[in-house]
């Protein structure tokens, strides 16, 4: 195994894979080159967290020695990975993106990390997240402020903020994060990437929560089919987790055939929160008009989820958090990012009918979803309202009584428990990436990897990815 080459942190997977098995490549080769790419890249866009580049380079010397005897551990065998901070690691801290948490050693790993580990994925870090994972940005008050590798100005999004900066930049192609409004789909449109909310339970996790999911973070989908292949094997730790199927991940590619005959609705109005801005609007019609041309039939959509719907889950996570807060030791409390104290706080004096009436709106939500997705195979819409925003802001609007206006796309799809992705459709003026979100039936998670590969093939030309800026 000795080719070398300066790109070796850019191959996908599936090429790595092909490399170790005809011995072109090593493992110590790949992660050492990841390794390198991501000191030039860390200072800038503080993605990683417990970096720990002997402790990767052993997993991958350990990985080559069993590409050598042609006994590889599984699927993954010596491909680097990144985990989001909140997905326990064996004897690992589990901060949880917060200086208000006393950051435990994790005695095991979560299921999606156990499923990695012993799929033979060289682990090469942790990736940040803000606080509980309450942010759509990298803001912390644990971990540096994350940036979004295409302008670091602006935020990777959150609250996998780590994972998707790190994808963009090539911190290796494989990255998992967690979502429960967005926090997998809105990096993912905000950093050009691909991602996959799979349907809650297919991809086990602990501890499970309604409209909780992790899922693969990659630049291609090919690779988050993989990536599928691993994560979705049993686990049952999960109460909440789907028996058990074989998928044939390995059949995302159906080609452009698959579009034909196929109804889309294209939903181009959340009903609620953020106004869509034009270039974002502009973008996912363009995606649109290339479906149509595929041969498949668009219809738009009318507008299903309400600002009351949005309020009331917003009101009961917020009572969520200040009954967590205010049960931290004293001297944790008060370290908690302020923004996320004044948003939890505000719920005080909440009522329990408000908090029952703020409780009914998850399954509004889900019943309106589900209704709403009914006449068509496949729903497209825009990821977001807006473009990436400033790195430093915890929200869109900055503004804790208002903090999820920039979800109303993406948090339906979590309550429905359908499957949702966030695939690049195009750049802003400025050169920002814009995120298409396409949502299928629950259970259909093949299907949307499906038609997100075939968009791949449709899309225009994509830009070059951003580099490390000079020293």
């Amino acid at each position: 195994m000795s080719t070398s080459s300066p790109d070796l942190h850019a191959f996908h997977a599936a090429d790595m894979l092909t490399a170790y098995r005809r011995r072109d490549l090593s493992p110590v080769e790949v992660t050492q080159a990841v390794l390198d790419h991501i000191a030039r890249w860390e200072p800038h866009l503080q993605a990683s967290y417990l970096l720990r580049p002997e402790v990767a380079l052993a997993q991958a010397r350990a990985s080559e020695a069993r590409w050598m005897r042609n006994q590889p551990l599984g699927a993954l065998d010596g491909v680097p990975v990144t985990i989001k901070d909140n997905i326990a690691t064996h004897g690992d801290p589990l901060p949880l993106g917060t200086a208000a948490t006393e950051s435990p050693i994790s005695p095991v790993d979560a299921p999606p990390a156990a499923r990695l580990r012993e799929a033979g994925a060289v682990m090469v870090c942790k990736t940040t997240m803000p606080d509980y994972g309450m942010l759509s940005s990298g803001l912390s008050s644990f971990h540096p402020l994350a940036r979004n590798p295409w302008d670091l100005r602006k935020t990777p999004g959150g609250s996998s903020a780590g994972a998707g900066a790190a994808a963009a930049a090539g911190y290796g192609p494989l990255h998992i994060g967690t979502d429960i409004g967005g926090s997998l789909r809105l990096p993912a449109s905000w950093c050009g990437i691909f991602s996959l909310k799979p349907s809650l339970g297919r991809i086990p996790i602990d501890p499970p929560y309604t409209g909780r999911a992790a899922g693969p973070m990659t630049r291609k989908v090919q690779d988050a089919a993989l990536m599928m292949e691993v994560l979705s094997l049993p686990d049952a730790r999960d109460s909440m987790s789907l028996p058990w199927q074989p998928v044939a991940w390995h059949s995302f590619d159906q080609g452009l055939s698959r579009l034909k005959g196929l109804k889309l609705g294209l939903l181009l109005e959340a009903g609620c929160g953020m106004a869509v801005e034009p270039e974002v609007r502009h973008a996912v019609e363009r995606a649109a008009r290339l479906f149509e041309q595929a041969g498949a039939s668009v219809t738009l959509m009318q507008p299903f989820m309400t600002q009351h719907m949005l309020d009331g889950m917003d009101h009961f996570w917020r009572m969520r958090s200040h009954r967590e807060l205010a049960a931290l030791p004293a001297h944790k409390q008060g370290k908690v990012l302020p923004y996320i104290q004044l948003w939890a706080d505000s719920a005080a004096a909440c009522s329990g009918a408000q908090m029952f009436d703020a409780a009914s709106q998850f399954h509004a939500t889900r019943l309106a979803s589900v209704t709403a997705c009914q006449p068509f195979d496949y729903v497209l819409s825009p990821t977001a309202p807006i473009p990436a925003f400033d790195a430093a802001l915890p929200s869109p609007t900055n503004d804790p009584l208002r903090p999820l206006e920039h979800i109303g796309f993406t948090v339906p799809f979590n309550m429905s428990e359908q499957p949702a992705a966030s695939i690049n459709c195009g750049y802003t003026h400025s050169g920002l990436p814009i995120g298409l979100q396409i949502a299928g039936h629950r259970f259909d998670d093949l299907g949307v990897l499906q038609i997100a590969h075939a968009f791949e093939q449709l899309r225009e030309p994509q830009r070059p990815w951003p580099e490390p800026p000079l020293a």
